[in-house]
């Protein structure tokens, strides 16, 4: 590959208060961050991130979203555990930490680089929606849709969650060490207290009035019934025996025991009760799903295929983007921004129409890929000026095309993990319990997943059936992109993000920021997003300038600047490792 090109990108708002916090709940009376990270570690990756520069080691490397969270990987790491090992301890902790996010009560994807074997294997750990539900699910009496957070909030949304199946599946495959010991740390910080951070603070004041509606909800993070504050020490006991019972006894209690009794009683209780019960969580199991991987200059860019339409988007759009110049053109033209818009617009069009759980409905990967129909959906981007309509494309297919168009509702929140270790394996992991907060609805410590919501509120349009409609058993479509790169066989990026779904666009401008324009983890992650699924260009407010927003209005887009807080975590493994975490938020990237 060519030599790297560093490309300067201001790192956002360090938090001075939130040194002061990890030295308290990390290593608390000065000690060693759990027997193992010191305090001046954290504060070295702390700083590397602050002043955009990637995190190095050797060995082995840890990227994920809150310090807690890391320092508990790099023990299980440093100690000799393998990717996976240290993927139950983040988990476990993050579920406390960062419970808006991610959690037992939710699910996830996986992606997996063998070191030995050289071989991919993607988990999916998709919630699944009752075997009582219907296409109506998400409307009301007149078979309207009913609105976003009147889904949401409450019991109907609930899905059953498949964290903790896919956590003790990636372990029993992939670890080494002793999975009790795996919770220790989540256990000791559910106990004694953890500091919250200003993140989840600022999260709980935003939400206050929905997390009320929930009485067990409202106890945790409303008590005295005011929203809890950043600094104050947080103790969930629930939550941590909820972690002994997973650490004794593995993930059956979840789905078959005195814990999945807890999720039925809290969903069905719950405002706008769901119909989840027992036997849906008896159920439930995780699924290996083929590997969807698309060739992009040289490179293999490997993710999840169905119920994801994750790797499906990304992959189009960089066959859409291969005949075109990005390097030529570079990171500040707005030509660049045109191309990668409009391409992402054309993904999103066939991934509204066709994509859905393929365990349902067929889904047509290879001819969606298939390099002559990306070639010609490439020749579209061939305009000067921006796209005035986009449609679905007709991809090769041995069913039926016959599918109406989805209209997108996915909200940003989940979490993503990139851990490598010293055996050479990679894992990617996006985690989500889909909304904020999820559903609002608190079972054994932790939040319930609101996944399915990730369906399509309409079941027909036209009389014409959406692919990704509510079914009995059914997983909901979702953008979740966990991603590992490789050249000529070799893992060289592991990258995902949170962020509804802006996580296609925000991934794949990542890959393109590091194949294209060489830049490392750090600065690609961290670059300004631009963002257009629909039409209309999202760009970051305070990171984009208005002369770039003048220069894609004139070339026919209409703009909008806000908020874009995507997640993204980066490990590259050429040379070395390189570690990067985004500015906009709390994780960080640590290694040795």
């Amino acid at each position: 590959m060519n030599k790297r090109i560093f490309l300067s990108v201001l790192a956002l708002a360090a938090w001075p208060v939130w040194a002061e916090d990890v030295a308290d709940s990390v290593a608390p009376e000065g000690q060693t961050a759990l027997g193992q990270v010191s305090l001046p570690e954290l504060a070295q990756a702390q700083a590397a991130k602050d002043a955009g520069r990637p995190v190095e080691a050797e060995d082995w490397m840890v990227v994920a979203a809150h310090p807690e969270a890391v320092a508990t990987g790099a023990k299980v790491l440093r100690a000799g555990g393998t990717a996976a090992d240290a993927m139950v301890a983040v988990q476990a902790v993050l579920g406390l930490v960062e419970p808006q996010s991610s959690g037992l009560g939710g699910g996830a994807f996986l992606v997996w680089y063998d070191g030995a074997s050289g071989e991919v294997t993607t988990l999916d750990g998709r919630e699944t929606a009752s075997l009582s539900a219907t296409p109506r699910l998400l409307q009301d009496e007149a078979g309207e849709p009913l609105g976003f957070f009147e889904a949401v909030v409450g019991g109907l949304s609930v899905g059953v969650p498949g964290t903790p199946k896919l956590m003790e599946e990636a372990q029993a495959r992939w670890g080494r060490q002793d999975w009790t010991g795996l919770f220790e740390d989540a256990i000791r910080l559910a106990e004694d207290g953890f500091t919250v951070s200003p993140r989840m603070a600022e999260s709980v004041a935003r939400d206050a009035a929905r997390l009320k509606v929930h009485p067990d909800t409202a106890a945790y993070f409303l008590p005295d019934g005011a929203p809890v504050t950043a600094g104050t020490r947080l103790a969930n006991p629930a939550y941590a025996k909820s972690l002994r019972v997973l650490a004794k006894e593995g993930s059956a209690p979840f789905y078959t025991g005195e814990i999945a009794e807890g999720i039925v009683e809290a969903v069905q209780g719950a405002i706008r009760p769901g119909a989840l019960g027992s036997v849906d969580l008896a159920l439930y199991e995780v699924k290996e799903r083929p590997a969807v991987c698309v060739p992009y200059r040289g490179f293999d860019v490997c993710g999840m295929g169905p119920p994801s339409s994750g790797a499906l988007a990304v992959g189009q759009a960089l066959g859409i983007l291969s005949p075109y110049d990005m390097t030529g053109l570079g990171p500040e033209n707005p030509i660049t921004w045109r191309l990668i818009g409009d391409a992402t617009r054309l993904a999103f069009a066939d991934r509204g129409r066709y994509v859905a759980d393929s365990d349902f409905v067929p889904v047509p990967v290879e001819g969606m890929l298939e390099r002559r129909y990306v070639t010609d959906r490439a020749e579209l981007l061939k305009s000067m000026r921006a796209l005035e309509t986009v449609e679905p494309g007709e991809p090769e297919f041995d069913h039926a095309l016959n599918w109406a168009d989805d209209e997108d509702r996915a909200a940003p929140s989940t979490s993503h993990i990139s851990i490598v270790d010293a055996y050479g394996n990679v894992l990617s992991m996006t985690t989500t319990i889909e909304n904020g907060f999820g559903s609002r609805v608190m079972a054994n410590g932790y939040l319930l997943n609101n996944e399915l919501t990730d369906f399509s509120f309409r079941s027909h349009r036209g009389g014409v059936p959406v692919a990704n409609r509510v079914e009995p058993g059914k997983r909901p479509r979702s953008s979740m992109a966990p991603t590992i790169v490789f050249w000529k066989g070799e893992p060289v990026l592991a990258v995902g993000s949170p962020g509804g779904s802006r996580i296609i666009p925000y991934v794949l401008t990542t890959i393109i920021a590091y194949i294209d324009w060489q830049m490392d983890v750090q600065a690609a992650v961290s670059l300004p997003h631009m963002v257009n699924r629909f039409g209309v260009y999202d760009l970051e407010e305070g990171r984009v300038s208005e002369a770039m927003k003048q220069e894609l209005e004139a070339l026919g887009y209409q703009t909008n600047m806000r908020a874009l807080n995507s997640g993204l975590h980066a490990i590259s493994l050429e040379g070395g490792l390189r570690g990067g975490a985004d500015p906009r938020r709390e994780g960080l990237a640590f290694g040795e």
